[in-house]
């Protein structure tokens, strides 16, 4: 369904029983997002929040999209799969031999409704324009600033409008943005972004590139900006789509080349000047739970901000996972699972982005396997597909596997898996984000097939020892031997999954290695196909904060280390891969960029939060989420110290 405008999906939430309003002064400046974070990590992903009393003339809108209800209720569907069945329907209908004429009648009203869902320029002003400033202030926005160490305030939630200066073509993108000023921002779009090319060709012309922000208006805008669609693809056909009315269009007031959704909110103008200097952004607590770090982005110029007169400023929070961008990244795996499908890995079944792989670094496929080397197939064809060259690993499973139930999917891919032969490397592009990588948005990239093997693909000499029955004395004794190691998860073994995840304080060059090749070899670790080794800091116990320190960490490629042992006879083997999940430091690794810290509030914000917050109407007090996190950091600031 279309929701008219933001305000009809806030009603909705609230008669839903899925927002809370905040009639408290809440300081945009930290406190928002702090109780944001408290209520989106406290279940389900908490309720909706509206601020309404934000030192502006504007509320808040917050974690609106926090929860798979509301992100249903968002995209106008009862469950996520609906959309993706549609696609697929879709997709077969206009796909299939069309012999008679009846087949092609057949396609009449496919191709009317795809006519309906094309977006719509019309004449006159729109709601977006009931308020115009051509002497446009971004202080009277409440913008929000995250974390103590961001740059300052960020625009979270931006739908951002370029178009290309040769084929007039739009892009609907989402790149943060820093205000620097009343009538400056930011414009963080990264190189492989659709935006920065068009910025690219506006460079070469010498020419000033309009821009316009659209924030609010029907929820299904934010969301298709951040949609994976190829370059030629209208975003707001894709929004025409899923809310099954095509989204109407109006022309900015300074920038008239660019035309933004007539419903929305807010619109700020302005351009980006390419013969200006770039400015130096960041940083910003980001959705991987680490800071990233300061850069050069170009110059956002404020040339306008236009509003409705009764407009809410939509925003988000991202940071230490779950967070609400979880539930927008589920929406993608669910709805792009039908055309990845149907055009590019048609073996594929279903797919699965576990939060603590914060959307790239960890994908998990179901496949239909037919014959041997198909996993590898899968594999090039994934990371050749579109924003699935950004994934860091990749762990496929059989068709009667349930992916979405881990403890059964970990079983099964192990039990299938010899680390000496199913675990493929390779380098390619990645998300600048990621820190973990040598060089920025370059490295690389780990493979786990784990689905059964045709006798094509067996070590015929692969025999795994016996699995040590009595952790808690070999835990003691390994960390007697061992003084680096600080704790060991042992916890998977009771359930049948042959891995190990230690926690060690590295002191040393070459000392992963060292270490994993010596416990690869003791008699306790017969039989452990895996150890992912994580930071001496982080409670190896605590299986989902180790996960996502540990994917966030690792360059699978340079940070793995394969032990093969020979059996006493010489005619088999056993193997354990080891897999550097700390950080990485000039001094012990060689590793020459910045380390970004992780993201916690201050105690400051802390203490402010806890003494208001029998006055916000929120319900049992809910502790900062950050004080599980502190001890995990390295000093105060965004760039850890090497």
């Amino acid at each position: 369904m279309a929701w008219n405008d933001q305000q009809q999906f806030i009603d909705a939430l609230e008669k839903a029983g899925e927002l809370i309003r905040i009639k408290t002064f809440v300081d945009p400046k930290w406190e928002i997002a702090e109780i944001t974070d408290r209520i989106s990590k406290s279940g389900d992903g908490g309720k909706a929040l509206l601020f309404e009393n934000t030192g502006t003339d504007f509320p808040v809108l917050m974690n609106a999209y926090g929860s798979e209800r509301r992100m249903c209720m968002a995209l106008g569907v009862e469950k996520l799969d609906d959309v993706a069945r549609e696609i697929e329907g879709l997709f077969k209908l206009l796909a299939s031999p069309k012999e008679s004429m009846l087949d092609k009648l057949k396609l009449i009203p496919t191709l009317g409704a795809f006519a309906s869902w094309m977006p719509k320029v019309r004449s006159g002003k729109g709601a977006c324009q009931e308020v115009v400033h051509l002497d446009p202030d971004l202080s009277t926005i409440p913008v929000i600033t995250c974390w103590p160490k961001d740059g300052g305030p960020f625009v979270t939630l931006p739908v951002i409008h370029t178009k290309d200066p040769y084929t007039n073509s739009r892009n609907v993108g989402m790149y943060r943005m820093q205000i620097f000023g009343p009538k400056l921002t930011g414009m963080h779009w990264h190189k492989h972004k659709v935006s920065a090319k068009h910025f690219s060709e506006y460079k070469k012309l010498g020419k000033r590139m309009p821009v316009a922000v659209a924030l609010g208006g029907d929820p299904v805008y934010a969301y298709s900006a951040t949609a994976p669609l190829p370059e030629n693809v209208d975003e707001y056909m894709l929004a025409g789509f899923l809310r099954k009315k095509k989204v109407e269009l109006v022309k900015c007031l300074t920038q008239p080349d660019i035309e933004v959704p007539a419903d929305a909110d807010f619109i700020i103008e302005g351009y980006v000047d390419p013969n200006d200097e770039l400015i130096w952004e960041g940083p910003f607590g980001d959705h991987t739970g680490y800071y990233s770090l300061p850069d050069w982005y170009p110059r956002f110029h404020v040339t306008a901000i236009t509003h409705r007169k009764k407009a809410v400023y939509p925003a988000t929070i991202v940071g230490i996972p779950p967070q609400e961008d979880a539930w927008l990244g589920k929406a993608t795996e669910r709805i792009f699972l039908a055309p990845i499908k149907m055009t590019m890995v048609p073996e594929i079944l279903d797919m699965d982005m576990p939060v603590e792989g914060v959307f790239h670094n960890l994908v998990i496929t179901q496949i239909q396997k037919d014959y041997a080397g198909q996993g590898q197939k899968v594999m090039n064809a994934m990371w050749g597909a579109g924003q699935m060259m950004f994934n860091k690993i990749l762990v496929m499973a059989d068709q009667d596997t349930r992916i979405q139930d881990y403890p059964e999917l970990a079983r099964k891919v192990f039990k299938n898996l010899n680390p000496a032969e199913d675990v493929a490397f390779a380098t390619g592009p990645m998300d600048v984000l990621d820190h973990s990588c040598s060089k920025l948005g370059f490295g690389g990239k780990m493979s786990i097939d784990g689905t059964a093997k045709f006798s094509e693909e067996t070590a015929d000499d692969y025999r795994p020892r016996t699995i040590c029955t009595d952790w808690n004395q070999a835990e003691t004794m390994l960390k007697n031997q061992f003084p680096e190691i600080k704790s060991i998860n042992h916890s998977l073994l009771g359930i049948d999954i042959p891995v190990l995840i230690i926690a060690f304080q590295k002191d040393r060059t070459g000392h992963f290695r060292s270490l994993h090749n010596q416990l690869a070899k003791q008699i306790e670790l017969g039989g452990i196909k895996m150890v992912l080794y994580v930071e001496h800091t982080v409670d190896s116990s605590d299986l989902s904060t180790a996960l996502w320190r540990f994917c966030n960490n690792l360059d699978p490629k340079r940070d793995s280390e394969l032990v093969r042992i020979d059996s006493m006879d010489g005619f088999s083997y056993d193997a354990c891969l080891g897999l550097d999940g700390t950080r990485k430091t000039k001094e012990f690794d060689g590793f020459q960029r910045d380390w970004p810290n992780i993201i916690v509030a201050n105690d400051e914000t802390i203490r402010s939060v806890d003494a208001k917050w029998d006055t916000l109407g929120l319900g049992p007090f809910l502790p900062s989420p950050s004080l599980r996190f502190k001890g995990q950091m390295y000093g105060e600031e965004a760039v850890v110290a090497s």
